[in-house]
């Protein structure tokens, strides 16, 4: 079983950048795809940027490309999340998902989930 918990999160101006953190339990982080994905008031959770378990790859969604870059550290069973130029549209909850055997965005194939971290973004 594998624990992650977010951290990182705050109030932001638009414009400004903000590191989210996910720091997991276990020994087998890098056995695990990681996703960062966030949930608006109001909205669905949506996906935002996976790594693999090796970090040899990555994607985003569209509104992060060019902005936002995944990382991790398996030394550390952390995956992070760098966030640029934000804006209020990125106002939400960002949490952090972790899947054995898949690599894709869908919500639903992620085994475990962290607690999820607040960013706000103010205009």
């Amino acid at each position: 079983q594998v624990q992650l918990v977010e951290s990182g999160g705050g109030l932001v101006q638009a414009g400004g950048s903000l590191r989210l953190s996910c720091a997991a339990s276990g020994r087998t982080f890098s056995s695990y795809n990681m996703g960062w994905f966030r949930q608006a008031p109001g909205k669905e959770r949506e996906f935002v940027a996976r790594i693999t378990f090796s970090g040899g790859s990555k994607y985003y969604a569209d509104p992060a490309k060019g902005r936002f870059t995944i990382s991790r550290d398996n030394a550390k069973s952390t995956v992070y999340l760098q966030m640029n130029s934000l804006t209020p549209d990125d106002t939400a909850v960002y949490s952090c998902a972790a899947a054995r055997n898949y690599w894709g965005g869908d919500v639903r194939l992620y085994d475990y989930w962290g607690q999820g971290t607040q960013v706000t973004v103010s205009s």
